[in-house]
């Protein structure tokens, strides 16, 4: 299942399913340079990605995670790990308050060879949360804070409803209606949308600020199965603990 970014410059791209949490991660690669960056690795899949990396004889520059995730335990960690001859690193958001070799900030450029991904704050979800702009904005990276005709939850995580809603409309929503919207997750098997689409179709974000904060107060949703498990994991950049694993030895 696979989505194609129409960007005004060559790029390399491949979607990618965790089933499990129904993640989505992603590979850009410039076909220049061959340097490549993964977004929202996942744990279960990290062998996948590397193998793939690998067949389009990719390099892996850099791992970035959107937002520290409450349903999945990212694939950072094990990758570095696991595969320390690819001498990669981990990216998040300095506002997270988690751990990685590179923090970055709204405004920042992550390049991969000639094209990059600039990043917006798009809190809201969780405190820390951002989206990753492609250089020539025909793509963005929305991580759980623009969802396909929905949005990620705000009543964890340092999440802000109000803020959520002033993050779309600011920083996502200003971008070019033909901007392919690419979330990190997707329950209905859908694999992409555009900001002009969820401009006029987004059931939650076409309301005003008072009526997205109802909505969002009265969904009543379960907490993820994985959340104490996942988000100490993901705010260790995916490692597990060392000390917590020697107690139960």
């Amino acid at each position: 299942m696979t989505s194609s970014i129409s960007s005004t410059k060559p790029i390399i791209f491949r979607q990618l399913f965790e089933k499990e949490s129904s993640t989505y991660t992603y590979l850009l690669g410039c076909p220049t340079t061959r340097e490549a960056l993964l977004v929202d690795p996942v744990d279960k899949t990290i062998e996948r990605d590397i193998k793939l990396i690998s067949d389009l004889k990719l390099k892996l520059v850099g791992m970035v995670n959107t937002h520290v995730h409450a349903d999945h335990i990212t694939g950072t960690g094990l990758i570095k790990a696991n595969h320390p001859e690819i001498g990669t690193k981990s990216i998040l958001a300095r506002a997270s308050g988690g751990k990685a070799d590179v923090h970055v900030d709204p405004g920042d450029s992550i390049p991969f060879g000639e094209r990059a991904l600039v990043v917006r704050a798009t809190p809201g979800h969780t405190a820390g949360c951002i989206s990753l702009v492609l250089d020539d904005e025909s793509a963005v990276f929305t991580g759980d804070a623009l969802l396909i005709r929905g949005c990620g939850r705000t009543d964890f995580q340092g999440g802000d409803a109000a803020g959520l809603w002033n993050a779309v409309h600011s920083q996502l929503f200003t971008l070019p209606d033909s901007c392919a919207v690419f979330p990190a997750h997707d329950y209905q098997g859908r694999t992409m949308s555009t900001i002009g689409e969820e401009k006029e179709l987004n059931p939650r974000l076409t309301k005003t600020q008072a009526e997205f904060v109802k909505i969002m107060e009265e969904l009543g949703l379960p907490t993820p199965k994985l959340i104490d498990v996942a988000v100490p994991a993901n705010m260790r950049c995916g490692v597990p603990d060392v000390e917590e694993a020697k107690a139960e030895e």
